[in-house]
């Protein structure tokens, strides 16, 4: 090799390497000021736990905090055996549920697909802050692409999803100590989906809805609701309708009268808790820790005890314990959940609070 090719070979490697180096400096400033969602505002952590779960679930429940802090996925394999996972995030839109469907049925096929029904009362994209917690936590995919097309507002851009750096870069100046000890891991913040909460505040003073001059849901709640459902045909896997028990916000009864017709009409279950709250066993003096808008612990458990004998008796679920795989992976989830729950109500009684925070 005559010395024009070896540094024309030289400065081919030099360039190799510097180009190497710059992606991993850039990726590594990238994920130094993304948002790691694992102090107050975990919310946004919850999406990316899926795809480390086991993949052999009976139910896959797909909405908002309605799913993920009203029924305890744990108190469904401990009393009935039924694997689920809850792709929760706060404030899912019904498009937004729609893709981690289709991108759910590309990892399994669930016996049942449950989708709370409130985020019909959204026909447009809310807030970027929202749409961040569920779509930046998503893997690539077409779905993921399709729901971030779906769910941008005025000022958004694809391509700062594709590098979020774009998008997060200011935050270079007001990094926490959580941005760099979550810089390479995130620890769990739930359990399959479900958000933990012991504590209690009773409901009281629960604000009342205000008449609405119209009451129907627009048109891409309908059109993305038809999407969930032949979604659903096509997999062999059965829509479940559902309203969770939360005393506000507020579901009208002409709302409540436009999904059971729909439900009527195409053959699908659809289940309004709130009509059920007495037989649930739920007491709101008790069973929330927010005055009614979420249940704790204790009103999650409740839910899933009644709502699991629905999915067992009328819905074919069965008993998955007895599957080695699966006990052990819920052996696993279970002793999170005791020792979180045992750590919640320590601090609780300690500090006054579930984080352990002195006042």
């Amino acid at each position: 090799m005559n010395k024009k090719s070896k540094q024309k070979k030289g400065k081919v490697i030099f360039t190799a390497c510097f180009l190497i180096c710059l992606l991993l400096v850039l990726w590594c400033l990238q994920r130094l000021v993304e948002p790691k969602y694992m102090g107050s505002v975990v919310e946004g952590a919850m999406i990316p736990e899926y795809y480390s779960a086991e993949k052999n679930n009976e139910v896959v429940f797909i909405g908002d905090c309605e799913l993920y802090e009203n029924i305890s996925t744990v108190e469904l394999w401990k009393k009935y055996g039924i694997s689920s996972y809850t792709r929760g995030s706060a404030q899912q839109l019904i498009w937004q549920s729609y893709y981690l469907a289709e991108e759910t049925l590309k990892y399994e096929h669930p016996k049942a697909i449950v989708f709370n029904v409130l985020s019909m009362k959204y026909s447009k994209p809310q807030r970027e802050a929202y749409n961040r917690m569920t779509l930046d936590g998503m893997r690539w995919s077409p779905s993921k692409v399709k729901s971030i097309l779906a769910s941008e507002t005025d000022g958004e851009h694809l391509i700062e999803y594709v590098f979020p750096l774009l998008r997060y870069h200011s935050r270079i100046s007001s990094l926490t100590s959580d941005d760099f000890k979550y810089f390479s891991h995130r620890k769990k913040v739930t359990f399959n989906g479900y958000y933990m909460r012991v504590d209690t505040r009773a409901a009281k003073n629960v604000p009342k809805g205000i008449p609405l001059t119209d009451y129907s849901f627009g048109k891409s709640d309908w059109k993305y609701l038809d999407k969930l459902r032949t979604l659903c045909e096509k997999n062999g896997t059965e829509l479940i309708l559902v309203k969770a028990p939360t005393l506000y916000p507020a579901w009208y009864d002409e709302w409540d009268e436009q999904i059971q017709n729909y439900a009527d009409k195409y053959g699908l279950s659809y289940y309004n808790f709130l009509k059920d709250q007495d037989e649930i066993g739920l007491d709101y003096s008790t069973d929330t820790y927010d005055r009614g808008l979420h249940l704790n612990l204790s009103g999650a458990e409740k839910m899933a005890d009644y709502f699991g004998n629905i999915l067992q008796t009328d819905h074919g679920c069965v008993s998955q314990k007895g599957d080695k795989k699966l006990d052990r992976y819920w052996d696993k989830v279970t002793s999170r959940y005791e020792a979180e729950k045992e750590r919640q109500y320590r601090n609780l009684k300690k500090y006054g609070n579930i984080r352990g925070e002195k006042k």
